[in-house]
């Protein structure tokens, strides 16, 4: 079993009320997000590789556009604009690119990420 793992970079604005963090989680803030697809497979016999790396891009332009330089409380479906949120929401639009097994997020400048494994059984 292989497991290949892509990124793409994206920055991002919000604002999250009501948490502990304080006013300034409140007020409009950007990061820069760095995200991480996981597929396991077995590489196809004729190919070499574990998913189509075209497709995998493919799938991570299209999340990278809904994303990039947006305020990501205006973001259709997201929800809150969590990392939770974030996994979940890029989740749902790569699931076709492969057998994705774990999509995480990525603040570094925070110290924080958010890995997510698919639905609970």
């Amino acid at each position: 079993m292989w497991e290949l793992t892509k990124s793409f970079r994206f920055e991002a604005a919000h604002h999250l009320a009501g948490t502990t963090l304080g006013a300034g989680s409140e007020e409009i803030h950007g990061h820069s997000f760095r995200a991480e697809i996981s597929v396991r497979g077995t590489p196809d016999a004729a190919t070499g590789m574990v998913v189509d790396l075209g497709l995998l891009d493919a799938r991570m332009a299209e999340v990278r556009k809904l994303l990039d330089h947006k305020l990501l409380n205006n973001v259709a479906e997201l929800g809150a604009p969590t990392l939770e949120n974030l996994t979940r929401f890029i989740w749902d639009r790569v699931q076709n690119a492969g057998q994705v097994t774990k999509v995480s997020v990525h603040r570094d400048s925070c110290n924080e990420s958010c890995a997510y494994f698919g639905p609970a059984a």
